[in-house]
């Protein structure tokens, strides 16, 4: 596993795992054990996803087996839309999910979208950062137009910033933005969420070929390359130890041009600039 440096200081893990669509809290807790066991030590959630409790709980069962310490994990949760309504809201939403987590305190919280009023809500988890909630703050979904005011506008620059990267949506003026700032940029969604081929497509099996990875490891390796930390996911112990395979082989600058060349501009994910989309979130209610 490679690191990057916080502007906290902190190191965290280049690759973690993400628990977004697991809400079922049996399925949750036992992929991120297994995740755990497999060598994860970022592992990303948040209140919107509902399954903190069981992120939680497997967390302690780890430690419970002696397969790891607290310290030796990173982990990040995110505060929801609805809680970011004001300063006090942000706050207290920190400590309703480590309530939920059963933690003293977590590494990382993000605001999860650029929606409601980020200021004061930012001014919130900056707050449970002093008190030692948790050990850094950041943001997510945060477009580079509305992170560079944003940079401009506050006490603590953000750690992290996690958006959509993939070879299909590559962001570049993006993270030369978040370089800029000293921010380290994050992907969700590192493999597309499926789309576009990305496990079969023609180019990246035969880089891959040549290396013996799969046409996913060559895409996750390439962001890594970038400096892009990676969050991919999955419930297969299997999936998970290639995920994770990633780090004996670097892909040549050829290579890498070759496969930011599949870029279009755009996410066919999620489309945060549609104001129907924008007023569903706000509309979304976690508690």
């Amino acid at each position: 596993m490679e690191y990057v440096t916080l502007n906290t200081g902190a190191k965290m893990p280049l690759e973690g795992f993400g628990v977004f669509q697991f809400p079922d809290a049996d399925e949750c807790e036992r992929v991120v054990y297994d995740a755990i066991k497999t060598g994860y030590r970022l592992l990303d959630t948040a209140a919107a996803y509902m399954n903190e409790e069981a992120l939680g709980k497997a967390v302690k069962r780890a430690i419970a087996d002696g397969i790891v310490t607290r310290e030796e994990l990173f982990i990040t949760t995110k505060v929801w839309v609805q809680d970011e309504k004001n300063e006090d809201t942000a706050y207290e939403a920190v400590k309703a999910s480590l309530a939920k987590l059963d933690m003293e305190y977590v590494d990382l919280v993000l605001l999860h979208q650029a929606l409601g009023d980020y200021f004061a809500a930012y001014r919130g988890i900056t707050k449970a950062y002093k008190e030692g909630l948790t050990k850094a703050v950041g943001v997510s979904n945060f477009y580079p137009f509305v992170l560079a005011n944003f940079c401009e506008n506050v006490e603590v620059i953000p750690a992290v910033n996690q958006v959509e990267f993939h070879p299909f949506f590559r962001q570049e003026d993006a993270i030369a933005l978040m370089k800029e700032y000293g921010i380290v940029p994050q992907a969700w969604g590192p493999l597309a969420e499926g789309k576009h081929g990305i496990f079969t497509d023609t180019e990246l099996s035969a880089i891959g070929e040549k290396y013996g990875k799969t046409a996913a490891q060559v895409a996750l390796r390439w962001n890594t390359q970038r400096g892009v930390s990676i969050l991919p996911k999955s419930t297969h112990v299997e999936r998970m130890e290639q995920n994770i395979n990633i780090w004996d082989f670097e892909l040549t600058e050829d290579e890498m041009k070759k496969i930011g060349e599949k870029d279009l501009g755009h996410s066919e994910i999620i489309n945060h600039f549609d104001p129907q989309l924008v007023k569903a979130l706000n509309g979304m209610k976690i508690h």
